[in-house]
């Protein structure tokens, strides 16, 4: 039975919330220990959760039918972790999350290079005023200096960018628990594969480090990622990147209410307009076909 509209586009607000919410936590943590294996962790963990969560769907047949894709969809999303992480090495955190997300614009860009799919006016409007919202957030004034770690940040916007297309495209005929276990295990395998010989290891198993990877692993990674695919069969990539732009206005708002951390009158007027290109998708006439996925 087809979800309601309304259901699958909060359910992927409570995905942006949760996002957002992480980033203090996570900050926090990786004082204790590196970030690569800190990911891996949190893949790992989140995989196990998923495993044992849809074991009764685990079968041959199943994973063949789903694996490549998310086998794909394992490696850009994981690449795009590793990208940022190692872009924020060369740049700044408020660049870094400039940059990111260039993801927004992207998606559609990429949608329509690829799938030869164009999106519908009001995703497009939508997508310009949020992502001019998103500038008006983050960008700050040497944004326009562009060095290698901004480069290998804006690689990071491609991988999430082909990542929601990708589900985009596979999600509707994947089952979406089987789908995220694979993406996510996909990740926890190259984070294995990796974190000891691309940064040096360090871990101390602080009660920071075990309640981020708690909150990570099962809420922002296994039960994210979860409904994203479950979504993504449901609603267009281009319409989900643009709910995602909420995540940078709930990361604020975590950080008001944890830090004391006020908004500038840009980053409001930025918040109002991500809320108000939202508004222009949300508020306008529905027709079944424009959530459909599937190019």
């Amino acid at each position: 039975m087809r979800p309601a509209a309304w259901l699958v586009d909060l359910s992927l607000i409570a995905v942006a919330f949760i996002w957002g919410s992480t980033f203090v936590i996570v900050k926090d943590a990786l004082s204790d220990v590196s970030t690569l294996l800190f990911l891996t962790l949190r893949f790992a963990a989140a995989t196990a959760a998923l495993a044992l969560l849809f074991r009764r769907r685990l079968n041959l047949a199943a994973l063949r039918s789903a694996g490549r894709g998310a086998m794909l969809a394992g490696v850009l999303l994981f690449t795009g972790y590793v990208l940022q992480t190692a872009g924020l090495r060369h740049t700044s955190p408020a660049k870094a999350g400039f940059i990111t997300g260039l993801y927004v614009p992207f998606v559609p860009l990429l949608n329509v290079a690829i799938f030869r799919r164009l999106p519908q006016p009001a995703e497009l409007i939508g997508t310009a005023l949020a992502f001019a919202g998103f500038v008006l957030m983050t960008a700050q004034r040497e944004i326009f200096r562009v060095g290698p770690g901004d480069l290998l940040v804006a690689g990071c916007a491609v991988a999430y960018a082909l990542h929601t297309i990708v589900l985009g495209k596979i999600a509707p005929s994947a089952d979406p628990g089987l789908l995220t276990l694979l993406q996510i295990a996909t990740g926890a395998a190259l984070g294995a594969a990796s974190f000891w010989w691309l940064e040096p290891v360090r871990l101390t198993w602080s009660s920071g480090v075990l309640f981020a990877l708690a909150v990570t692993s099962l809420l922002a990674t296994a039960l994210a990622f979860w409904v994203q695919t479950w979504a993504q069969g449901y609603s267009s990539p281009t319409r989900i990147a643009l709910i995602f732009t909420l995540e940078p206005v709930f990361a604020w708002l975590t950080s008001y209410l944890f830090t004391g951390e006020t908004l500038s009158r840009r980053g409001t007027g930025g918040a109002i307009l991500i809320l108000a290109g939202i508004l222009a998708v949300e508020l306008r006439p529905t027709r079944r076909e424009d959530h459909l996925a599937t190019p």
